[in-house]
């Protein structure tokens, strides 16, 4: 796949994580659409302790998430905050209703991931900014399917809350942190480390 110029005023970036949590990036207006042939999945890579949450190719799966116009200028801030991930282009893959004609999704390279084990932890407060995201833009319903289509909940969780490690962590609702934290205890995710 060739990476997207973000050369044009249509030029794109299509977001399944954090960034469907709008107040992470101040790229708009936002637009919902999905990703075919993708799945998504938590993945370690190497020299980290934390996992990523990336998007891996699945001719049979799909991914909810939203879309925003980025500037040419952009581009450069944008890359460095997705520096672990490449930028493909999945204009043909995305499906949407907005005048995009350029759309870029982030990826990590197959042959640099692994599937994440015990070493590997997810962090909470990363978790809470996507899940605040999708639950703004998707509902509680979108929350879910997020949660059931997303691989690689063996990963440790590691709750840092209190002092978030995420650079872009936001502040949630006791309502909106009861809903992670059911989700999580819903699919049996290992036990939590603190710190």
């Amino acid at each position: 796949m060739h990476r997207v110029s973000g050369g044009t005023k249509h030029a794109y970036f299509f977001g399944y994580g954090s960034l469907v949590n709008h107040a992470t990036h101040g790229f708009a207006p936002v637009h919902k659409a999905s990703a075919r042939g993708w799945r998504r999945a938590w993945r370690a890579v190497p020299d980290r302790d934390l996992c990523f949450l990336t998007a891996v190719p699945d001719a049979s799966a799909r991914i909810d998430g939203l879309i925003a116009p980025v500037p040419p200028e952009g581009w450069a801030t944008l890359d460095l905050r997705e520096e672990a991930y490449l930028r493909r282009d999945g204009t043909d893959q995305i499906d949407h209703a907005s005048e995009a004609t350029e759309i870029a999704l982030y990826a990590i390279a197959e042959d640099r991931s692994t599937d994440p084990g015990p070493g590997n932890g997810i962090l909470l407060s990363y978790l809470d900014v996507v899940i605040q995201g999708y639950l703004h833009h998707f509902g509680p319903e979108g929350v879910a399917h997020f949660f059931d289509s997303t691989t690689g909940w063996n990963a440790p969780i590691h709750d840092d809350r209190a002092a978030p490690l995420y650079p872009r962590a936001q502040i949630l609702t006791p309502e909106e942190t009861a809903i992670v934290d059911h989700h999580l205890s819903r699919l049996g995710t290992p036990a939590r480390t603190s710190g």
